[in-house]
């Protein structure tokens, strides 16, 4: 399961999403907006999105959207398990490593700052890559939740 939430900015992107991800076969959830209102607040729905994330964190996806990615991952990662990556643009090691150094479970996208195309691309490497699975990513990881 992919879970999905935005802002205002992320709006648009975020419906775009949707259709690639179906088109890829995967089942997804939208935790909203589902209008474009200039005045909602991002933290109502990424909220949503990271708690279900940490309910399931194994079997589990989110992909949230706002201007910068910056703050979506601020509250995702104030969650149990949760291990959001920022992106919105440039090198896409960061969007690999993310995925096989720290096994990210949501990617946080700066939508006002990549454009459909990269957007499309960069979701694509992200659920294409695996874990690496190593014993010091693992340990790592299991660090990061015990600080919870």
């Amino acid at each position: 399961m992919i879970y999905l939430a935005s802002d205002h900015k992320g709006f648009e992107l975020k419906e775009e999403i949707k259709s690639w991800l179906a088109e890829w076969g995967f089942e997804y959830k939208d935790f909203g907006p589902f209008s474009l209102d200039p005045n909602d607040d991002y933290p109502d729905f990424v909220s949503k999105a990271a708690e279900a994330i940490s309910l399931d964190s194994e079997n589990s996806y989110a992909i949230i959207l706002g201007s910068t990615g910056q703050g979506e991952a601020m509250v995702a990662n104030r969650y149990e398990k949760v291990r959001a990556a920022v992106y919105y643009g440039g090198q896409k090691d960061i969007i690999k490593l993310s995925k096989e150094h720290n096994n990210a479970n949501i990617l946080s996208l700066g939508a006002s700052f990549i454009d459909k195309d990269e957007t499309k691309e960069s979701i694509k490497l992200w659920l294409d890559t695996p874990f690496s699975e190593e014993e010091r990513h693992k340990r790592r990881i299991e660090k990061i939740d015990k600080k919870e």
